[in-house]
């Protein structure tokens, strides 16, 4: 698979066979959101630069998702695509004439004989290639200055973002094959990270390495890096990156991805430096997360199978000489929520936490999350082509374990246990995985497998 589909360019004729249907159910998205928005036309905003406070520097660009769904243009601000349903999408492509920075490449790749590109050369120029008339268009985007709107009033409206939401849920085979080129390029950084970890590196160079073999720079990258050794593993979303190596490095917790067409990878391995026990410990870990993956069906609860995994946490937590009780009691107090706070996975594509993770039908009603359990992103029951991550963890969180003190729950602490993982961090384990028919699809331990 991986030599087949190496290129990451809009050059690649196996993204380019898929994509015509890709922009078939885009388009059948956007007709059924604009039939209940009661409109003619969607005007897709790719979105403005951001300039600093009291600066003349932009923030990194970020596109609008809704705007990447239709053209794999990650770095186009000031554009638009136009949809009238029946007729041919119009791309309005912003190609300013700049002499201080680079501007856009001329439109080509395996996607612009789908589209009518109108190159601009000037804001001013968006107006002559919008409909006659605004009172039957909507507009999807970001709006910070009104002026980008040009007229139209209707703003995001919610009876058609409900409807892209949802349907962003599942994903087409372009899609899919864009995530899987992004899951081949975020394990070849994962195992130049890995090597670095191994060479006594500092977590700055660990970066740059993964950087170098993902060929990202920082603001390419679908999320900030978390390369975390010791006991900055607890830190969930750790990302200050010490310049120099620890005295004694112990562990190494890496949660990092890649993007492709601004489709994401989320990986996140944890390693140890030659310590048995910890490693143990990441192996008990790595085979739970396995177990869950396999729980991974149509028709499933994804609340359902978060709360199964705090069950199956308790057994991994008295294994490992961390807590001594039944699983529905370790549950019940809190114990395992304090060694895992965080949900055990997202959706994800063109966002790394997806949109439509809470939804249950087109109306935008939303399912709650399991009571005691606010930081679960995806209640959905699963469907098939819905892709996600399931990342169980299990940390020494001081400010948690501690808040068990004085509880049922810290009897059931064995605090010797913690005092021994607290210098290694925590352990995570996260893969994207696709819904299939009868299974699933585990794209990260394909993405390892194929570069093993």
């Amino acid at each position: 698979m991986l030599g087949m589909t190496a290129d990451y360019t809009d050059k690649n004729p196996a993204l380019g066979a898929l994509y015509p249907a890709h922009l078939q159910t885009v388009c059948q998205r956007f007709d059924r959101a604009l039939e209940q928005a009661g409109a003619s036309h969607a005007v897709v905003f790719s979105g403005a630069p951001k300039v600093a406070f009291l600066d003349d520097n932009n923030y990194p660009f970020v596109a609008n998702p809704h705007f990447l769904s239709w053209v794999p243009l990650v770095n186009v601000p000031l554009s638009f695509i136009v949809y009238s349903p029946g007729q041919t999408p119009v791309l309005i492509y912003f190609m300013p004439r700049d002499y201080w920075h680079v501007v856009p490449a001329a439109p080509d790749g395996y996607w612009t004989s789908s589209f009518d590109v109108r190159v601009i050369r000037s804001v001013e120029e968006v107006a002559e290639h919008l409909p006659a008339t605004t009172e039957n268009c909507i507009f999807i985007g970001e709006l910070d200055d009104e002026a980008h709107a040009y007229g139209i009033e209707r703003i995001n409206p919610p009876s058609a973002l409900n409807i892209l939401h949802l349907s962003r849920g599942t994903k087409t085979e372009y899609e899919l094959a864009c995530m899987r080129l992004a899951s081949e390029r975020g394990v070849r950084g994962h195992i130049a990270a890995e090597a670095a970890f191994r060479n006594g590196q500092s977590e700055f160079e660990i970066h740059r390495a993964y950087c170098q073999a993902v060929s990202h720079i920082d603001s390419e990258l679908p999320y900030g890096n978390i390369i975390a050794l010791n006991e900055h593993g607890a830190v969930l979303h750790y990302t200050d990156l010490e310049r120099t190596p620890p005295a004694k490095i112990r562990s190494f917790l890496i949660d990092a991805g890649a993007r492709v067409h601004g489709y994401a990878s989320d990986i996140t391995r944890t390693y140890s430096f030659g310590d048995a026990r910890f490693a143990e410990l990441i192996d008990r870990e790595d085979a739970m997360q396995l177990e869950i993956v396999d729980k991974l069906r149509v028709g499933v609860s994804y609340s359902d199978v978060h709360v199964d995994t705090h069950r199956m946490l308790a057994a991994v937590l008295v294994d490992a000489g961390l807590a001594t009780g039944d699983p529905d009691t370790l549950l019940a107090t809190g114990v395992t929520a304090a060694f895992f706070p965080h949900g055990l996975g997202h959706l994800i594509g063109i966002q790394v936490h997806d949109v439509g993770g809470f939804m249950l039908d087109e109306s935008g009603t939303t399912i709650d999350p399991p009571s005691g359990h606010p930081f679960l992103r995806l209640t959905r029951e699963l469907e098939e082509d819905m892709v996600l991550t399931v990342e169980p963890g299990l940390y020494a969180i001081d400010i948690l374990l501690e808040n068990l003190r004085g509880t049922p729950a810290e009897h059931h602490v064995l605090w010797d246990g913690v005092d021994w993982l607290r210098p290694y961090g925590g352990v995570r384990i996260e893969d994207d995985v696709r819904v299939t028919a009868d299974g699933c699809e585990n794209l990260t331990r394909d993405a390892f497998a194929a570069t093993a």
